[in-house]
């Protein structure tokens, strides 16, 4: 655990009945001329995009629609949509939308100069710096883009996702409405609440494990627990379904305090190489992950003191192997109960390319190290393999 943390938040956060609301009074405070909304044709077509437009068009300002972000993309796709902001002449971004969508706004929001470019940043994410202002609205409960300073795009001559991160690109404003996440088709609402779920576990289980990221991490770990199930199968369940969003919230603040560890590491090439949704990569590796790392006597320890917090179902685990079993066989069941591919036998990844993903995933240096268990080539090989 580290002995020296920091954590760094949005300027502020809306949340709760009708929080949309403040998008009007937030441009109307900035005297806010033209705003660039962000979002995508999904978004646009299930008609989660009409509540904050219409926030939007109560403050008065004109506004420009950049819809044409692809899914998974790629740092090009990215840069592309970037530059077609940079020519609205936009002084304040909205974006509604996923993890996708709020990582391309906030590129866009440090990438108003013709010094460099989105792909520079991958070398070198140091160099950006906030040109406008930005409010982030996600319609999903699971990446928690919404608070941090990461974007993640993927880099096909790499066959890999990439994360370029910069404090600079921390959100001036967050907006949680659960109206957003009602309707959200199941198969969307389950990975993405259980890559909501690897963050906070991962947070709490990772060598940057410090204080501050304990508290949201333990926090957002309970809500998921108890709230995953019925926020992804039952429409109406609405107090779920909001406590989905504050809980990717708070694992997104767990993240920008401490960081996730080798499951998203080797999730990365899934994404990165067969466009395999990132949730769904995470889903996938969850559990094997967790099952190489119980082979550290501290991680155990670790998801012991988390199924002290977050167990309520009367269970009687003693001993802490015993209580790390639980936790790892909760997350199990939870992604088997959502329906989530467990393999990547769906998505035609042949045993052939095992080399490539073991090479690539031990690439994402960034995270590996903070895997409380070193992690060797021969162990991806072997998580990898488990998978296929």
């Amino acid at each position: 655990m580290l002995t020296q943390y920091s954590i760094k938040m949005p300027h502020a956060v809306y949340g709760g009945e009708n929080a949309m609301d403040n998008v009007t009074e937030i441009l109307k405070k900035n005297g806010v001329k033209k705003v660039a909304m962000f979002t995508d044709k999904g978004i646009e077509g299930c008609g989660l995009f009409a509540l904050p437009e219409e926030a939007v068009k109560a403050s008065g300002a004109e506004y420009y629609v950049l819809d044409e972000l692809p899914p998974e993309p790629s740092y090009m796709a990215v840069q592309k949509l970037v530059d077609e902001f940079k020519a609205s002449g936009a002084d304040m971004i909205v974006a509604c939308g996923g993890g996708s969508v709020m990582d391309a706004a906030k590129l866009a929001s440090v990438l108003v100069t013709d010094a460099y470019g989105v792909k520079e940043l991958l070398d070198n994410p140091g160099m950006a710096k906030k040109c406008v202002p930005i409010i982030l609205i996600p319609t999903t409960a699971g990446t928690g883009a919404e608070v941090t300073p990461n974007a993640i795009v993927a880099v096909p001559e790499r066959e890999l996702k990439v994360g370029i991160v910069n404090e600079n690109m921390i959100a001036d404003y967050v907006i949680l409405d659960a109206r957003l996440i009602k309707n959200l088709p199941k198969k969307i609402a389950a990975a993405t609440g259980v890559d909501a779920l690897a963050h906070a576990i991962e947070c709490y289980t990772s060598n940057k494990a410090n204080p501050f990221s304990d508290t949201f991490a333990l926090e957002a770990l309970d809500l998921i627990l108890e709230n995953i199930v019925p926020a992804c199968e039952d429409s109406t369940a609405m107090e779920a379904k909001n406590k989905m969003q504050i809980a990717a919230y708070y694992g997104g603040l767990a993240i920008t305090a401490s960081g996730t560890t080798a499951v998203h590491a080797l999730s990365y090439p899934l994404g990165g190489k067969y466009h395999i949704a990132h949730g769904v990569s995470n889903a996938i590796l969850l559990v094997p992950v967790m099952k190489f790392n119980q082979g550290d006597p501290a991680f155990c320890a670790r998801l012991a003191a988390a199924y002290d917090r977050c167990c309520h179902d009367g269970s009687a685990c003693r001993t802490v192997e015993e209580k790390a079993a639980w936790l790892v066989n909760r997350m199990d069941a939870i992604v088997r109960r959502l329906e989530i591919p467990t393999s990547l036998q769906s998505f035609g990844v042949p045993k052939e390319d095992l080399e490539g993903l073991v090479a690539a995933g031990m690439q994402v240096t960034r995270l590996l190290v903070n895997n409380m268990r070193p992690l060797t080539a021969d162990d991806a090989r072997s998580i990898y393999l488990e998978i296929m």
